[in-house]
């Protein structure tokens, strides 16, 4: 019959953890209504439906890497210098929470964690936390007249590629702006299909790859990094694409009803893949050292 765990068991597992009960309380009290109002607000709409996925992908990297935050911090003293991110925070909340300005309320969050953990572990801590907490950045809303700047743009690319290609292969589509006529339907190419926030979630995902992966290469890191918003945007194309042959195949409403919500997951799915396919041909020209392409480096050959 196991016992229940103590205080002091627990302290053993989660050092400091029951001396900064005050600091975690205080962080739920500012932040449990800001994520009410989150998911039944802005998250539940279809341009920001990442916003919840990026969270909880946040705190499991966070699980993750908490003991290598206490191996890096173990036995240093926290740095006073985390009083200048936690008062920036907390007055961002303020004024975020006072003036609903969500880039600040929900943005204060990531100087609040960065400053607790300066306090409490030092600069080895947030070093450790670095990726958790720029991967938060994904799940910030951003300004509206921002997004719709750059969205306009990115649709009309997307509507562009999308209709060259179709074309090419023997459809019968047209394309005005953002409009795809394909045989007798009309298709609007909307800000959830390829906006700004989806390119953002597909930046998210290619960051979380390179980040478990962890390629020794330098180079190989860095031409993924930058290949990953093209890859985005290939993405995209291929989305649309998608809905746009499930509608001139089977009918706008197999376009507009379970099908539109199964070309978001063709859209994940082609960009991992994506992702993985150009990962694996820099592997020839920058293979990780070490790893030799997979074979142990013995001096064998194939």
């Amino acid at each position: 019959m196991q016992s229940l765990p103590t205080a002091a068991n627990i302290n053993a597992r989660f050092p400091r953890l029951l001396e900064s009960l005050p600091i975690i309380v205080g962080l739920l009290v500012l932040f449990v209504p800001t994520l009410y109002s989150l998911l039944t607000g802005i998250w539940s709409s279809d341009e920001q439906a990442h916003g919840p996925i990026v969270l909880s992908i946040a705190v499991w990297l966070m699980y993750r890497k908490w003991d290598e935050m206490l191996v890096a911090s173990e036995g240093k003293a926290g740095s006073t210098w985390g009083w200048i991110p936690l008062v920036f925070g907390l007055l961002l909340y303020i004024l975020g929470r006072s003036q609903e300005i969500l880039l600040f309320e929900v943005g204060s969050s990531l100087w609040l964690l960065a400053g607790v953990l300066l306090l409490l572990r030092g600069p080895a801590a947030l070093k450790a936390y670095w990726f958790p907490l720029f991967f938060m950045l994904f799940m910030i809303p951003l300004p509206g007249p921002m997004v719709d700047a750059l969205t306009l743009p990115m649709k009309t690319a997307v509507s562009f590629v999308a209709e060259h290609v179709l074309y090419w292969v023997g459809y019968p589509i047209a394309r005005t702006g953002v409009m795809l006529q394909i045989g007798q339907y009309s298709l609007l190419v909307a800000d959830a299909c390829a906006g700004l926030h989806t390119l953002f979630t597909l930046e998210a995902l290619g960051l979380l790859y390179l980040n478990i992966v962890r390629h020794d290469s330098t180079f190989r890191n860095i031409m993924l990094a930058l290949l990953i918003v093209p890859i985005s945007f290939t993405a995209n194309v291929i989305r649309v694409m998608v809905l746009t042959l499930i509608t001139y195949h089977f009918g706008d409403a197999a376009g507009q009803g379970f099908l539109h919500g199964f070309a978001g997951m063709v859209l994940f799915a082609s960009a991992l893949m994506l992702i993985i396919g150009v990962d694996s041909l820099l592997r020839f020209g920058a293979p990780d050292a070490g790893k030799n392409d997979g074979r142990a480096v013995t001096g064998e050959t194939a």
